[in-house]
């Protein structure tokens, strides 16, 4: 009895705690690993990747109460990732999400912070966040937040580097935030997650930017608010989008067509890799009877000021207040839109994980290990397929391979 009074309210933690996190980025079709919270907190030497280091080992959120402290800014205890990635001012940045829950409507927010050096060692409460990307309530009905956009996408968000943008360092700060519970006072859910980038290019924007322990509060109507009347006014949180830049872009789902590591502090930009690990490498294998020319879909396509949204009919599109004015195309009758392919492969592309927690509730949870979400229980590519203690399967869907990246974890690559 005593067992079970613990394990209850441990299994309730786990069904409601686990949310999700940016499994990749993929920009001009390559792919880099984003930070794995739930893995890599217990791994004693991480894969250095270019996401932030966090605390979020539940997948959690950060709370309005802290909206004050430094865990706003980049998630829960973050620390500047030891890499960063090289991206042209113009280039769009495809962020993949694990499985996002369909409960958990809200705006989807990008920020850039110049770091005036190397982000590796920025002090992140001396940055000053500009907004790049903005969108909210999309829809009055059915109603359509940005969340919902993304998880037609495949569970990912594209957002543009601003054409014109100086070149340096600057920290790319990606954000859903969950409004579900935001009727209530502290009921609103933060989701920040931050990348180190290197802009390449001749721009001379230089905007102004806000403290990330600025850029809410506890009571703004976009962040305090009960999301289920009949008609709702909703206004973005945070500062407004920077003149000269498109309030979103279009949302297509950019595969990665090879992939690499990040660039580690001190590396050349030359190579990707930064001497540390392979080049770019075209690991998406073509199946038995497929194509295996070369792709003519430009990867990086130009942005649109446009969304897609996944119900049907033209809307309005998100901008800093509370009317939309942009307009939106509906592909009817598609929630999950097909990617445009660059190559024919044995898989979509990377799938964001989900798993069965120990626990059995009845509720889909929203994990990082995807147990058997292939054919005949086979693990998909980029799926855990063994390490330490991992229970689950261990065979990879075709044209993938089981690869120890530590011992605590391996993945179908």
């Amino acid at each position: 009895m005593a067992v079970m009074k613990f394990l209850l309210p441990l299994c309730y933690a786990l069904t409601v705690a686990a949310h999700g996190r940016i499994s990749q980025v993929v920009i001009k079709g390559v792919a880099y690993p984003g930070y794995d919270s739930p893995s890599f907190a217990y791994n004693p030497n991480p894969p250095n990747v270019f996401g932030w280091t966090i605390k979020q080992t539940d997948l959690g959120f950060v709370s309005p109460s802290s909206f004050g402290s430094p865990d706003i800014i980049c998630h829960k205890d973050a620390k500047p990732a030891q890499s960063h990635v090289e991206v042209a001012a113009g280039d769009t940045v495809s962020l993949q999400w694990t499985p996002w829950p369909t409960s958990h409507k809200g705006p989807v927010l990008d920020y850039l912070a110049n770091c005036n050096g190397p982000c590796e060692k920025v002090d992140k409460t001396a940055l000053k966040f500009f907004k790049i990307d903005g969108a909210g309530l999309l829809k009055q009905s059915p109603q359509t937040f940005a969340d919902d956009v993304l998880i037609a996408n495949n569970n990912s968000w594209q957002v543009q580097i601003p054409k014109s943008l100086a070149p340096g360092n600057y920290v790319l700060r990606h954000e859903i935030i969950a409004l579900h519970s935001a009727g209530q006072s502290d009921g609103a859910q933060s989701y920040p997650q931050c990348f180190n980038l290197k802009v390449t290019g001749s721009g001379t924007l230089n905007p102004a930017g806000v403290k990330g322990t600025e850029l809410y509060k506890i009571t703004d109507p976009g962040i305090l608010i009960n999301i289920y009347v009949p008609t709702l006014d909703y206004v973005i949180p945070g500062p407004a989008v920077i003149p000269g830049v498109p309030a979103t872009i279009d949302q297509k789902i950019l595969e990665a067509t090879a992939t690499s590591s990040a660039t580690p502090y001190g590396g050349s930009d030359s190579d990707p890799t930064g001497g540390s690990g392979p080049a770019p490498t075209d690991n998406l294998s073509t199946p038995a009877g497929g194509s295996d020319s070369t792709p003519t879909t430009d990867p990086n396509p130009a942005p649109t000021d446009t969304l897609s949204t996944p119900d049907g009919g033209s809307d309005s599109a998100p901008t800093a207040g509370p009317a939309p004015t942009d307009n939106l195309s509906t592909p009817v009758g598609a929630p999950n839109p097909k990617p445009t392919k660059h190559r024919k492969r044995p898989t979509k592309g990377p799938v964001a994980p989900s798993a069965k927690a120990p626990c059995s509730s009845g509720k889909k949870h929203h994990g990082h290990n995807p147990k058997g979400d292939g054919k005949d229980g086979q693990i998909q590519r980029w799926g855990q397929c063994g390490g330490k203690s991992w229970t689950g399967p261990t065979t990879c869907v075709a044209g993938t391979t089981c690869k120890e990246l530590n011992p605590w974890y391996s993945q179908c690559l």
